[in-house]
């Protein structure tokens, strides 16, 4: 491509491939062009691309009902060709992306909360997070049977986990059966530490290649919460108790869970660790980065992401949230300063 212009795209910032959420080759290619050389008229992009102007302007539509796009319209003699189009950025439009592969896979798969939008199922709205937070507390002090959980996201934050992993840590050393299911984790997760002590407690794990169509909790068979948008959860939770409706939601997920893999079982052997691995993974399961523990241990960052890789292939797994299932299910690491029965319960989403 003739670069004449300068986009909104930063030096050596990866362009996110639309494909995977349903987007044209044409209009990916587009959505770049635009991106990465500035606002242009649909005949420059024919041009800079290659493409047949009939080819960019379908392209160019599709993006602009997907509003992945804006056009700013200028009467002239050349008509649509005048017009300036204009990529939004990347993370508004993988969050657009995604919300509607969501909303897709919630209609398809029986997730869908328009019921509840209309009234036709009875249900309490938590307005927003921290509602949905101090809800999950209390109802998580009450269960004594069973947790069901459905986790459509790949990546979860250090604050997530804080509040989080102690009341799967409390429910599972009361006799709680929790069934997590999930997407495979992706970069930036820092959910490892809490893999081997959920693990080591008998917490089960399911993961799936497949999307979930919702983000759920359903407390002792009883009780069930639902993500408005499970992808920005200040736009508040239903929180049914409707018998009927709770029992159709268990379905929904024994239907995926039926479908996921449980990373930890598959074909595990025996292992012992080394004496530089059991220092690692220490330091992983307290939650330190990779250049941290390096340096507490005297080696080079690349050195420790070696051993880590060389302890994952030998147990069979793809990432470090596989590997502390893994690690904490054959009782090999326990993290060091893990709550106990004693710890303060911080209300948390999970």
């Amino acid at each position: 491509m003739a670069g004449r212009k300068t986009g909104v795209l930063a030096i050596g910032q990866a362009v996110p491939a639309l494909v995977r959420w349903g987007v044209s080759a044409d209009a990916d290619l587009v959505y770049r062009c635009l991106l990465t050389f500035g606002p242009q008229p649909s005949g420059e992009v024919a041009l800079e691309l290659g493409l047949g102007v009939r080819r960019v302007r379908a392209a160019l539509d599709e993006l602009l009902a997907a509003r992945i796009v804006t056009v700013e319209r200028e009467p002239s003699a050349y008509g649509v060709d005048a017009s300036i189009w204009r990529a939004l950025l990347a993370d508004a439009v993988v969050m657009t992306l995604r919300r509607r592969a969501f909303r897709r896979a919630a209609v398809a798969t029986g997730g869908d909360s328009a019921p509840f939008e209309r009234g036709g199922i009875p249900a309490r709205r938590l307005p927003d997070r921290e509602a949905r937070r101090r809800r999950i507390a209390e109802l998580a002090d009450l269960e004594r049977i069973e947790h069901l959980s459905m986790q459509p996201e790949q990546a979860f934050g250090t604050e997530v986990l804080a509040a989080a992993a102690p009341l799967d840590v409390a429910a599972l050393r009361r006799g709680v059966r929790m069934r997590t299911l999930s997407r495979p984790p992706a970069d930036g997760d820092r959910s490892a530490q809490h893999a081997i002590e959920f693990g080591r407690l008998g917490g089960e794990y399911r993961e799936t290649a497949a999307r979930l169509p919702q983000k759920l909790m359903i407390f002792d068979r009883r009780v069930a919460l639902l993500a408005v948008d499970p992808f920005d959860l200040d736009r508040g939770t239903w929180e049914i108790d409707d018998r009927a409706t709770v029992d159709s939601l268990v379905r929904l997920f024994a239907r995926h869970w039926s479908n996921g893999v449980d990373p930890s079982r598959n074909g595990v052997p025996a292992i012992v660790l080394t004496s530089r691995e059991k220092a690692v993974v220490a330091l992983l399961a307290q939650g330190h980065t990779d250049a941290a523990s390096a340096q507490q241990l005297g080696m080079s960052t690349r050195s420790l992401t070696y051993t880590l890789r060389a302890l994952m292939d030998r147990l069979g797994v793809d990432n470090r949230f596989q590997l502390g299932l893994a690690l904490g299910a054959l009782n090999v690491a326990t993290p060091t300063g893990a709550p106990t029965d004693s710890d303060t319960i911080d209300g948390g989403d999970r």
